[in-house]
């Protein structure tokens, strides 16, 4: 990462402009080209020093539902296992973990009812019990990394 990159990461941590034309907007306030934002956000993207870039958005608001699951994955299976998680739409992330439910993943659809019919599908493929641990509370931390 150069010195403009570091800007960019920096700049864009929660502070992303809301309007017509919002990469021209953060281009002008970093004292670059839109076109070399974008190039610059692709390149970092593409290199993985970016896993992510765009909104968070609360899917219950939105009328969907989201929940944090685990699956205690036998280590000969674990390949094909992720695999056949990952396939599926409503896996927004999936993290293995030194523990007996050693596969941590997020579903997110777009209706709560989507949860189940998601769970019942990787219980199906993978012949394994999905363990689910809903939100009881919602904590906002906003975390900002200084690039």
């Amino acid at each position: 990462m150069d010195e403009i990159d570091r800007a960019i990461v920096n700049a864009l941590q929660g502070d992303f402009p809301i309007c017509d034309e919002p990469y021209r907007e953060a281009a002008e306030k970093l004292g670059i080209a839109e076109a070399e934002l974008i190039a610059r956000l692709g390149r970092l993207l593409e290199e993985k020093t970016l896993t992510r870039f765009g909104p968070m958005f609360q899917v219950e608001r939105m009328g969907g539902a989201f929940v944090l699951a685990a699956l205690a994955v036998p280590e000969a299976d674990y390949e094909r296992v992720a695999a056949q998680v990952n396939a599926l739409p409503e896996v927004a992330h999936n993290y293995r973990r030194e523990h007996a439910l050693n596969m941590w993943f997020v579903l997110a659809t777009e209706a709560p009812e989507g949860i189940q019919d998601a769970i019942g599908r990787i219980e199906r493929s993978t012949g394994l019990a999905v363990y689910l641990f809903p939100k009881l509370k919602e904590y906002f931390v906003e975390m900002k990394l200084a690039a």
